[in-house]
């Protein structure tokens, strides 16, 4: 087994808004189902072990793009959306934050006892990879949070985090079953954090002999049990290092990738095309938040290197890099619910919109190259707000001083 990844993250508190919880979970349930139906169960798992997949996922379910608060709440909100319909899916979320953690074990023996798999292995492996990431990997984090996600076939991932008050930072942890040879030798995908200097990765495939030697050291006598152990090593995988700031910044994401959404949504040229193409006559801003989610269900895997992209698909609730828009969350919502119900008709055609747009994104950025001036969109993004349903933490978004429209040309 290999460690898919890790992630470092400011450390960001509070509890998510119900008016924006309550969405993620019908959002990213509805993406969760497209995935499967379209890739397999075993797919979405491999995409929850990577943490820049991951950290896009939650930016586009309007989270803070940065934060560790995107742990927390995508994997509730995955947990409320899937377990009710595990058997349709071939999907089961264990575990939690805090005591729900310690509830992982116990649910999955359960679960073991419903599909014929061996729970008590499972649990094992759900308590091991707690205990690698706890104390094999001595990194200054402490874990409160995992998350155990399996399907009917045994495979599963971990996703998890740790806390470090001392620099106010959570590091996020990703397993896949897949990947792992493994418990203590390489097994992570990825850690994502900052790099704070030399830590002890008892876990490290080069640390083989350090492991061996404490073994044999805790029979030799007292005297010869202070010599070091292991190599210091950093963690292995796939690494994402968020900022501390809440500011989205041109440099924190592609122009050309966010420049092809925009001029697909808003481009006069583009709209008897989409208008066609989206059943419902969706307006720009609708098809701006489409297409970005279309590209979380189709995208590849090397195009999700700059999360804070996602963000403008939905804005975060903490008003960066706009309030979340209501009113076009919710026209979102309504379309993937269609687009994923298996008793309409019009599901392939709906299905198939959202595969085009993100084909048609990535032509537009591929022989147009447009650049995003990504100050002036956020600019437009919060002043238009108010029109959209705007909302953050602190209440609605407020219309301007002066209404004046704000025009941006790709």
């Amino acid at each position: 087994m290999k460690r898919s990844g890790t992630a470092d993250l400011p450390l960001h508190t509070g509890r998510v808004p119900a008016w924006l919880s309550s969405r993620m979970a019908l959002m990213g349930g509805a993406i969760a189902q497209a995935i499967v139906e379209e890739y397999g169960s075993g797919e979405f798992l491999s995409r929850l072990s990577d943490p820049f997949w991951f950290q896009s996922f939650g930016a586009v379910l309007g989270m803070d793009w940065h934060s560790s608060g995107i742990t927390t709440s995508v994997m509730g909100a995955l947990k409320r959306a899937i377990n009710p319909r595990a058997k349709e899916l071939g999907l089961f979320v264990c575990g939690g934050r805090g005591r729900y953690s310690r509830q992982t074990p116990g649910e999955l023996t359960e679960y073991g006892m419903r599909t014929g798999l061996d729970g008590n292995e499972l649990a094992r492996a759900s308590r091991l990879t707690a205990k690698v990431d706890n104390n094999c990997l001595q990194d200054g984090f402490q874990i409160y949070q995992h998350n155990f996600l399996v399907t009917p076939e045994g495979d599963w991932a971990v996703v998890q985090q740790g806390v470090n008050r001392e620099t106010a930072f959570a590091r996020r942890y990703h397993w896949h079953s897949k990947k792992v040879k493994s418990f203590v030798s390489d097994p992570h995908t990825a850690v994502i954090g900052d790099n704070r200097g030399i830590l002890l990765n008892l876990s490290d495939g080069r640390a083989g002999e350090a492991r061996d030697a404490i073994v044999s050291f805790m029979g030799e006598p007292s005297s010869l049990q202070w010599k070091e152990l292991s190599s210091l090593l950093r963690p292995s995988g796939r690494h994402l290092d968020m900022p501390a700031r809440h500011e989205v910044k041109a440099a924190d994401l592609n122009p050309e990738r966010l420049g092809a959404v925009l001029a697909l949504a808003h481009d006069r040229g583009c709209r008897s095309f989409t208008d066609a193409l989206l059943l419902d006559g969706a307006g720009p801003r609708t098809i701006q938040s489409l297409a970005l989610v279309s590209e979380i269900i189709y995208g590849k895997p090397a195009r999700f290197d700059d999360p804070a992209r996602f963000s403008f698909a939905h804005g975060g609730k903490d008003g960066h890099p706009f309030p979340v828009p209501l009113k076009v969350y919710d026209e979102g919502i309504a379309f993937m619910r269609r687009a994923v119900n298996r008793s309409r008709l019009d599901n392939a055609l709906r299905r198939e919109s959202l595969r085009a747009l993100s084909r048609i994104s990535r032509f537009i950025e591929e022989t147009a190259h447009p650049l995003a001036d990504v100050d002036r969109v956020i600019e437009r993004e919060r002043a238009e707000s108010w029109r959209h349903g705007g909302m953050t933490c602190t209440g609605p978004a407020e219309p301007p001083p002066r209404e004046e429209q704000i025009l941006l040309d790709f």
